[in-house]
């Protein structure tokens, strides 16, 4: 029996189970288990790629550390929209995000220093259609110095030309950090020349990046994308070019019927109208942004737009007038609200004995209340502990719509 007959034959089945079994002859068992692994990774994570005949996967650290597919077509049509006609990914990684920008590229090349994934990459290409691309197993500093060695041909593509990186987030030891200066390779110190040396530069980072400190290590960034996906955020991705125009913010959801949402930085410090407290009454809809919205700190930019009001400048809960389709934030019908004191809170919360609560801007956590309150989580009523524009402290009771 051959790897190839063996992982079709056992691909749906649990690794580690495999593992205790004897493997046939002619069967190398740990190349086939770590195949059926990424396999089961690559169904929920990268069904094209899982669709494909004999398509050879990483370690499984690599396979949870690469792109997404929903994730690459983003990044792919943020290229398109760039219209570069040329790709150098710097940090190719597995190359999913290289395999979907690659394919309406006149060139090509993927760059990277382990030789093990080159070999996965110059394997699958072909099997995913992309016919003309280069692979360099080398450094992307090393690659990089190569590359701005010939000025007239570094001159020529600079007009045409997308660098693309994904920094390594572990560090020698293997643990994760989310700092630029601190991935492999550092930014910060290669931005200049490759903002000298390309049109555009799109950089993928750490969700759990702080955008400001980014803005600041940063040059020439033109288009900040914050991604999510069904209500995660999954990544930050940068848009850097030495022709510099206002920057903008694009919040997305994806997998998801929820809108895009765009803004300038201009907008994000504009103020967005507080809401008198006494509005918020039984019918009312209560919005709460997506995970990138509040990423992206654009919230005062959503309420304009959307023309919602603030409970609090503080709250990031908005109050509107009606249900409104698509929008990026989950929405909630208020039913009943009710301030602190013990008489009032006792008959509001007299028949609910399950919710799901939720605290925003209020002097407690979720765990402390829900004791306070006797509730346990769940159940189809929705609370929310929140301070108004007056300072006051309420309970909202909605139902999710």
């Amino acid at each position: 029996m051959t790897n190839e007959e063996f992982i079709k034959q056992h691909r749906n089945e649990n690794s580690l189970s495999l593992a205790l079994k004897k493997a046939p002859e002619g069967v190398d068992l740990q190349w086939c288990l770590r195949q059926i692994e990424g396999y089961n990774i690559a169904k929920k994570k990268l069904p094209e790629w899982a669709e494909k005949e004999n398509i050879w996967f990483p370690p499984k650290l690599s396979m949870e550390q690469c792109s997404s597919e929903a994730t690459a077509k983003y990044k792919q049509t943020i290229a398109e929209r760039l219209g570069s006609k040329m790709l150098i990914d710097l940090t190719g990684g597995l190359g999913i995000d290289f395999s979907y920008m690659a394919r309406n590229m006149e060139t090509a090349s993927y760059v990277e220093r382990q030789e093990v994934l080159c070999n996965i990459a110059s394997h699958n290409f072909p099997l995913i259609g992309l016919q003309n691309t280069k692979i360099s197993n080398i450094t992307c500093e090393e690659f990089w110095k190569q590359y701005t060695a010939d000025t007239t041909i570094a001159k020529t593509n600079k007009e045409k030309c997308l660098i693309y990186l994904d920094p390594a987030r572990r560090n020698d030891k293997g643990e994760k950090v989310f700092s630029i200066s601190d991935c492999t390779p550092d930014v910060t110190l290669l931005q200049d020349s490759l903002l000298e040396h390309s049109a555009h530069i799109m950089l993928k980072l750490s969700p759990m990046l702080d955008i400001v400190q980014a803005r600041r290590m940063l040059k020439g960034i033109t288009e900040i994308h914050v991604v999510s996906v069904k209500g995660e955020c999954k990544e930050l991705v940068f848009v850097m070019s030495k022709e510099i125009d206002e920057q903008r913010y694009f919040c997305v959801n994806l997998e998801t019927d929820e809108e895009s949402f765009t803004s300038s930085l201009s907008a994000i410090t504009e103020q967005a109208d507080i809401a008198n407290p006494v509005e918020i009454s039984e019918g009312a809809i209560i919005f709460e942004p997506n995970a990138s919205i509040m990423k992206a700190g654009v919230q005062n930019a959503f309420a304009r737009w959307y023309n919602l009001k603030k409970l609090h400048p503080m709250s990031n809960l908005f109050l509107g007038n009606k249900p409104i389709e698509n929008i990026p934030a989950r929405q909630f019908v208020v039913e009943q609200r009710s301030d602190f004191q013990k008489a009032n809170l006792k008959s509001f919360m007299q028949d609910i004995r399950q919710a799901n609560l939720t605290i925003r801007n209020f002097p407690s956590t979720v765990d402390d209340l829900k004791k306070r309150l006797k509730i346990k989580d769940g159940g189809n009523i929705y609370l929310f502990a929140t301070t108004l524009s007056d300072d006051t402290h309420v309970l909202i009771r909605c139902k999710k719509i």
